[in-house]
Order: structure tokens, then C-alpha cells, then sequence
């Protein structure tokens, strides 16, 4: 399933907030959309990182259309707190072949995949005893300088949150791109030199949706219900290691 392109490069997770337009202010002129960040919005969004690090987790949904008529989608819960990671990841295709689901989890250094077809055929004929996942170090680059798409995104979810905040010098240059309702929440979007896109709920003051393009793939990671999570990794008795197995890696084609 991993998808191998070109290396990726994720781009600064620095966030961006703005109050919106009104809101607590008589004075405050009606926003237009490319309106710069004020002083005011800029020391507000600068606490956004340590603010989701502070709720300790969330729930997430990554979303990348990496090919005409293929969607990568990984649908999780992310633990800030220890940087660990579960989700379900799925692609599915366009042109009637079956969706592709495995189980994943994943720390800044780690990725289990679990459901992986032929793993079981693959362990007997190996002579290895029953495992339901498969361990590998995360990478953004293989040996032969392309990288995995699945990567890049697992180590992008843990970085929606810093244990400090920014500073509000950092925003400059990002702009207003309006306001709109996501899960349910008012945000309010904005948008970087690049093009990046962040939407912060108005009421809580925490992410809810950064935007981004990888290498022409457009990724969207979702947050929310933000709060404490409890993760507990696969079990080394039911976890085969890719690294002390190379040739199970090139059976399975991970």
C-alpha cells in the first residue's frame, strides 16, 4: 500500500488563528479575505501547538488523493502526550478494485501494520510463529531516493502539537482566508505564502484542520474532540520484526 514517490518535504506545521471578523470588537472593521493576520491574531495563534499538546490528543482523519481516481484516508486517534498513533488506513479506488485496509500504529520512530495480506502464508513458510502485525522503522526515504507516501503522513499527525509555543513573528505573511464550519465547529482559515491552509475552531482555540501539498498530493489532516488518549501498542509476542526478517519485507512488499 505505501506509496513510493519522489522525497516528500513537510512543510513548517506552524499554525495560524485569527478571531472572527467582530467578534468582541465594535472597532474591528469587517474582515476580507487576504487580509494580513493583526498583532493581536499572530500572539493568539502562536499558542496553538502548545495548546493541542495541553489537551494531550485527538481524533484525526488524513486525507490524500496521491493518484487520479486513488484516495489514501488514515482514521485514528493521536496521543500528543507520547507521540503514539493508531488508525485504520484505506485506499480506496476509483475504478471498482477493492479498498486496501490495514491497522496501524505508530511512534516517531515505529509503524505496525496489521491485515497485511499473505502475512500469515508468509510466517509458516518463513518458519516464524503466528504474528498479527509487522514492525519497520518509519523513513521519509528508501534506498533508492523515493519515499513513502504512508510515512510522511504518520509522522505529520504527531506535529500538530509542539511543547512550546511560536512566535508570533513567525506569521508574518499569512493571511485571512475566511470562515467556515468543520465537524460541526465554526474556524477561522488562513492561509500562508505558500498556500498552506489552517482552520482553528473560534470557540476553543484549537486545530481542527491543516492543509497542505506534498509533491503535487494535497493532505488534509482533520483534528478532533481534542482530549487525553490512552494508546497501547501491539505486544512484541504478536509483532514479527521487518528489520531482524529483511526477506519477510520483500515477500510481503513492505
Amino acid at each position: 500500500m505505501p506509496l513510493r514517490r519522489p522525497p516528500l518535504v513537510v512543510p513548517s506545521l506552524l499554525v495560524a488563528l485569527a478571531l472572527l471578523a467582530g467578534c468582541g470588537d465594535d472597532e474591528t472593521a469587517e474582515r476580507v479575505p487576504g487580509d494580513p493576520v493583526t498583532t493581536q491574531e499572530a500572539e493568539v495563534l502562536g499558542q496553538v501547538l502548545a495548546a493541542d499538546l495541553e489537551e494531550g490528543g485527538a481524533d484525526f482523519e488524513v486525507t490524500a488523493p496521491y493518484a487520479e481516481g486513488a484516495v489514501l484516508t488514515l482514521t485514528g486517534e493521536i496521543d500528543f502526550a507520547e507521540g503514539i498513533g493508531r488508525a485504520q488506513a484505506v485506499t480506496s479506488y476509483a475504478d471498482g478494485r477493492p479498498e486496501d485496509t490495514r491497522t496501524l500504529f505508530f511512534t516517531g520512530e515505529d509503524l505496525w501494520q496489521g491485515d497485511v495480506p499473505g502475512l500469515t502464508e508468509a510466517l509458516e513458510e518463513a518458519g516464524l510463529p503466528p504474528a498479527t502485525y509487522v514492525r519497520r522503522p518509519i523513513a521519509t526515504t528508501q534506498a533508492g531516493g523515493t519515499a513513502s507516501l504512508l510515512d510522511v503522513l504518520v509522522q505529520m499527525v504527531p506535529k500538530l502539537a509542539a511543547p512550546t509555543a511560536d512566535d508570533p513573528r513567525s506569521f508574518a505573511g499569512y493571511t485571512w482566508a475566511g470562515s467556515q464550519s468543520i465537524n460541526g465547529e465554526l474556524a477561522s482559515v488562513f492561509q500562508n505564502p505558500t498556500g498552506t491552509t489552517i482552520a482553528v475552531a473560534a470557540d476553543s482555540e484549537l486545530l481542527v484542520q491543516y492543509s497542505t501539498t506534498l509533491q503535487d498530493v494535497p493532505v488534509t489532516i482533520t483534528l478532533a474532540d481534542h482530549g487525553e488518549r490512552e494508546i497501547t501498542l501491539p505486544a512484541d509476542s504478536d509483532t514479527v520484526s521487518l528489520v531482524e526478517h529483511p526477506d519477510l519485507a520483500a515477500a510481503l512488499g513492505l
